[in-house]
């Protein structure tokens, strides 16, 4: 992993393969490896001609922990995204986020919308709008002093995946308890770059792709076939619609 100081903070990221640059963004206690490396997304876009470029979000992976709310919330981490093009010397880039990362798309394009060749929104459809699970239980789930004190099953398959990931748990607390700035349907209505909304057909915690897309100017949909929130991320036919848009805005 690469690294590069984000006003500050310092973000590692890895960058392979030429041609045309695609940003992966991962989701929450998530990190590079786990999201884009050992689900295949950098050798499927390498092999296809793209150039993949992918961070670890501040609080994660190999980035920089920090522990103040204010330290996170969407539209900061989007400013992690617009630095390291930044850095990388990159005038547009085509952007792929998955459920956290998605709405870190999302603020990417709406506050610099010139850098975004094409977005993927990934791994989260009406539940940006409408939410999923209060922040509170997560993190209390994330500050336990074990898993198996977490009673909610929701937050405590947060707890297990982070876990499993290494991730800094006191770190992901502050993530997920930082503001949640409000997407709402006029919002989306700005949105002015080529979109897709790619979500698992099984997917409770994204919701509805259709349902999303349908608040988004000339949004395209992909639906997952039979995929739930994590078995989506490496589903085959996710890759291949993600290619072929991506050929689209090309």
């Amino acid at each position: 992993m690469l690294r590069f100081d984000s006003d500050g903070v310092e973000i590692a990221y890895t960058d392979q393969g030429d041609g045309e640059p695609v940003l992966l963004i991962h989701g929450f206690a998530s990190n590079v490896p786990t999201n884009w490396i050992d689900p295949g997304w950098v050798k499927t876009l390498t092999g296809a001609g793209y150039r993949a470029i992918a961070f670890d979000n501040r609080g994660h992976g190999q980035s920089q922990k920090l522990y103040d709310l204010e330290d996170y919330g969407a539209p900061t981490m989007a400013g992690d995204a617009e630095r390291l093009l930044a850095h990388l010397d990159l005038p547009r880039a085509h952007i792929l986020g998955y459920s956290m990362g998605a709405r870190i798309a999302v603020f990417l394009a709406l506050q610099n919308p010139q850098l975004v060749r094409s977005m993927v929104v990934a791994g989260m459809g009406i539940n940006m709008v409408r939410g999923f699970g209060a922040p509170g239980p997560i993190a209390a789930a994330l500050e336990a002093d074990s898993a198996d004190d977490v009673v909610s099953i929701t937050a405590r398959s947060f707890r297990i995946f982070a876990e499993s990931t290494g991730s800094d748990l006191k770190a992901l607390a502050a993530c997920i308890r930082s503001s949640r700035e409000e997407i709402s349907e006029e919002t989306l209505s700005r949105l002015s770059v080529p979109t897709m909304v790619a979500v698992g057909s099984k997917d409770v915690i994204g919701g509805s792709a259709s349902a999303l897309a349908a608040l988004i100017p000339g949004a395209e949909v992909l639906d997952i076939a039979g995929r739930d929130h994590m078995k989506a991320v490496g589903d085959k036919t996710f890759k291949a619609g993600v290619l072929r848009f991506l050929a689209r805005h090309g």
